[in-house]
């Protein structure tokens, strides 16, 4: 009996020795991700991949590293634009039961004067490109970047894509904490994510979760006729309110594998789910308004539907994998690789496709001219075909759309301001002018100019100050400072 007790003290004495080696070994240290630059926080990033794994996880790592690259985001909208959210019937444009975080609950009035909304973004470059939604940024005449160290910039709208719900903004600013991006695709059912975003107006908050379901359609983005969104969500259960759109959906590796969208609620908070767009997605989004100022959706041209019991029933279909091409368009890629009414398609470039959310995000990640491989069925046996996507007006070329974020009309080129060079002039807004070249401006505005508002419009960025100056014809009122510090209006007339 003494030997099997001490055999018994032997394995637990051990046990706890193992336990308290591992911990030693795995744990990984406490990080004060504030205080690194990126050189530093690529080695911590690439320490914690090699960490946690199973039940070595530790959520206070991915937080640290996560939170110093999530903005807080808020917009003002002037009196003439603030009315452009809503439908006809004056009634908001989203359904409440799924409410984008941003929008609802979290928009402030001044009495007669500009209205506003807050939410969240991502940075995801070192120099200054941050990711949040559409619907965050949407009409703003301007858009306020405030960072975790408190440090506060106005933003840039680089370009937006309504289908997926996806803004890109930018800041002048270097070597930004920025979030590097996972693989959506690989995350499972049950994977431990962590939320980070800005609700209710408290900065930088974490919360934890699993993810709950992949390839959620919730026909959100569809509800103003809008054909071509995409809609394939995260669905997470990790805590998340109004103000965390546009905020990031973090793996336990630190990596950005969602931009958080909607939750699923009728009073607008909180109710135990919550819904990403996949950073597979919104990266091809984001790197397409960047380089070409607006989104190459890639389209194959079907009209599809998902393959229930009744529809197999109906089509005499075997099996309930794949997604039911109901039409082919005339003169599309899938009409061109012969794609049939009745066809079930199985897979985009060896990847199952189960649903039309599915497949429309998979075709979404390519361009058009790209070349993808289906597998389909066809009354019961399997072949390969190759489309060739095309955009909407039936070509495979890029299309190069006008930037959103020039900053030059009729030679004024002109540049954003930060808060705090704004405060010691005492001002509350305005860009400067830091080039004059020949044009209607010549002569009447030195380099240096504080532009304050156009034509009794107050100008906010860069962005807001060329909106309001493109296409004007006769008179325009520009007011501001003069390079000494004197109030001073000057009036052009421009052809």
């Amino acid at each position: 009996m003494k030997k099997i007790l001490s055999f018994l003290a032997a394995g637990i004495i051990g046990g706890l020795v193992a336990l308290g080696v591992y911990n030693f070994f795995e744990k990984p240290s406490q990080i004060n991700s504030s205080v690194l630059d990126n050189e530093q926080r690529a080695l911590a990033f690439a320490a914690l991949q090699n960490t946690q794994t199973g039940s070595g996880f530790d959520f206070v790592q991915a937080a640290e590293l996560s939170t110093p690259s999530v903005v807080y985001i808020k917009t003002t909208i002037e009196p003439r634009q603030a009315n452009s959210r809503n439908n006809q019937d004056g009634n908001a444009p989203f359904p409440d039961f799924f409410d984008f975080f941003g929008e609802h609950g979290f928009k402030f009035d001044v009495p007669q004067g500009p209205q506003g909304a807050s939410g969240s973004g991502v940075i995801i470059t070192a120099d200054g490109y941050i990711a949040t939604n559409n619907h965050v940024v949407q009409d703003a005449d301007k858009i306020e970047v405030t960072l975790n160290d408190k440090r506060t910039y106005v933003a840039d709208l680089v370009g937006t894509d309504p289908t997926t719900d996806l803004a890109l903004l930018k800041i002048n600013e270097k070597e930004l904490p920025f979030m590097p991006t996972g693989n959506s695709d690989s995350m499972k059912v049950g994977e431990w994510v962590i939320a980070v975003g800005n609700p209710m107006n408290l900065s930088s908050t974490v919360t934890a979760g699993i993810i709950s379901a992949k390839g959620r359609s919730l026909n959100l983005l569809r509800t103003n006729n809008n054909q071509y969104a995409i809609e394939n969500f995260i669905q997470t259960d990790a805590a998340i309110n109004p103000g965390n759109s546009g905020g990031a959906l973090v793996n336990t590796k630190g990596e950005l594998i969602g931009i958080n969208t909607a939750i699923a609620s009728q009073t607008g908070s909180f109710i135990g789910y919550g819904f990403a767009i996949p950073i597979n997605l919104a990266k091809k989004v984001l790197d397409d308004i960047k380089e070409f100022g607006g989104v190459q959706r890639g389209l194959l041209g079907v009209s599809i539907q998902d393959i229930t019991s009744e529809l197999a029933e109906k089509e005499h279909i075997r099996g309930l994998k794949g997604v039911y091409v109901h039409d082919v368009m005339d003169q599309s890629a899938a009409k061109k690789a012969g794609i049939k009414v009745g066809d079930i398609i199985l897979k985009i470039n060896n990847k199952d496709v189960n649903s039309s959310s599915a497949l429309q995000e998979e075709v979404g990640k390519y361009r058009p001219g790209d070349k993808i491989e289906l597998l389909i069925n066809r009354n019961g046996e399997t072949k390969t075909v190759t489309a060739t996507l095309l955009n909407k007006d039936g070509n495979s070329k890029p299309q190069v759309y006008e930037a959103q974020n020039q900053n030059e009309a009729f030679g004024l080129v002109l540049e954003n301001i930060n808060k705090k060079d704004l405060e010691k002039l005492n001002l509350t807004n305005g860009v400067r002018v830091v080039d004059v070249k020949k044009g209607a401006f010549a002569g009447k505005l030195q380099k240096g100019f504080i532009i304050t508002s156009i034509d009794k419009a107050k100008v906010y960025s860069v962005n807001n100050a060329i909106a309001l100056l493109q296409n004007k014809k006769g008179g325009i009122l520009i007011e501001g400072k003069n390079t000494k510090g004197e109030t001073e209006v000057v009036g052009v007339l421009v052809d």
